[in-house]
């Protein structure tokens, strides 16, 4: 594609953004000066585009109101945005069969993408895990660069290690040598989990950032910088399931308040207000007791939290009986929240 044909393009794109666009605002978009500008919008018309033309001192040019106009005009980083999108919805459950056109967006831009770039996306389709079950949502929260992204995926494939420049949650860096096994979509958030062999600064894993060097760890991909390969190879433990490691480090990690209920009810019942990324749950079955999930049972859970106060709601939603075993404060937030709703249910 010739220069000149491109910043056609690129004018056509940056008009249908939608608004007007003043003429020095799209020279210095293209790198053009006023004549060439309004000699591109001369071709536009030529094309039947419907380019208006707005007098008076903020005017300029726009497209016709309610026109629709291929080609959709990506760059290569947004092309991968795109489609690591539609295959996280889909594999997650935010995207059904049934949505055909999903499947086909995603075919069209798959077949115009570079060879290397689109055998690099196979690469992260491959390495990804998710934790969340089908049919439940999350929101996107923070989206890794795709360069990191495309080089971690690279080196979970090909189990190379790759050096990374990280900023933990205290705004502190380092720059340490990862060996990567997995990337987890956990919650909108995008994780790498592997083994920190010990060289380089000690860094931070996950949103609990913390933990010694030469362990496993969990950081979150958009706070790493840059991420480049090295020479060399390792071996992933065998068993190792990424996304079951992220979500045990989330129940297990160093919190201030540490809480053991004990909750009647089904597993089911359970999980559905305390998930395994929040709370570990005792599988051990007492003598005489069914071991089918499905039973309602007294059963121990554990959890590790910042802020006590966020519980006595997330309890009471359980609508099960519970006993708070540990610590002594919830049980007066729990007795304080009851007190409150009595208030209220009396007030006429």
């Amino acid at each position: 594609m010739s220069r000149p044909t491109g910043r056609v393009l690129t004018l056509l794109e940056l008009l249908q953004s939608g608004g007007v666009r003043t003429v020095a605002e799209l020279a210095d978009r293209l790198g053009v000066d006023g004549r060439t500008v309004r000699r591109y919008v001369g071709q536009l018309l030529d094309l039947d585009v419907p380019v208006e033309v707005v007098r008076g001192r903020y005017g300029g040019y726009r497209i016709g109101p309610g026109y629709r106009l291929p080609p959709l005009m990506l760059s290569d980083d947004e092309a991968l945005a795109v489609l690591l999108g539609l295959a996280a919805g889909r594999r997650a459950g935010a995207v059904t069969a049934a949505d055909t056109a999903s499947w086909t967006a995603a075919a069209k831009i798959r077949r115009v993408l570079p060879t290397r770039l689109a055998r690099r996306l196979g690469t992260v389709l491959e390495s990804l895990a998710f934790t969340t079950p089908p049919g439940a949502s999350a929101e996107p929260v923070a989206e890794p660069d795709a360069e990191v992204l495309l080089t971690v995926a690279d080196a979970v494939r090909h189990r190379r290690p790759i050096m990374i420049r990280y900023t933990d949650r205290f705004g502190e860096r380092s720059e340490r040598v990862l060996h990567a096994y997995g990337i987890v979509v956990h919650e909108g958030r995008w994780y790498v989990t592997g083994r920190d062999p010990g060289i380089g600064e000690d860094g931070a894993g996950g949103d609990r950032d913390g933990g010694a060097a030469g362990a496993d760890r969990t950081f979150r991909l958009d706070r790493i910088a840059g991420a480049r390969p090295l020479a060399g190879s390792f071996e992933v433990p065998a068993g190792f399931d990424p996304a079951q490691h992220v979500l045990t480090g989330f129940a297990t990690a160093a919190y201030r308040y540490e809480v053991t209920l004990r909750i009647h009810g089904t597993v089911g019942q359970i999980r559905a207000r305390l998930p395994t990324a929040v709370a570990t749950l005792d599988e051990a079955t007492p003598p005489g007791a069914s071991a089918d999930p499905g039973a309602e049972r007294w059963r121990r859970v554990e959890l590790r939290v910042e802020e006590l106060d966020r519980l006595p709601p997330v309890l009471a939603s359980l609508d099960r009986p519970f006993v708070i075993e540990r610590p002594d404060e919830l049980r007066h937030l729990v007795t304080a929240l009851a007190d409150r709703l009595r208030s209220c249910a009396r007030e006429v």
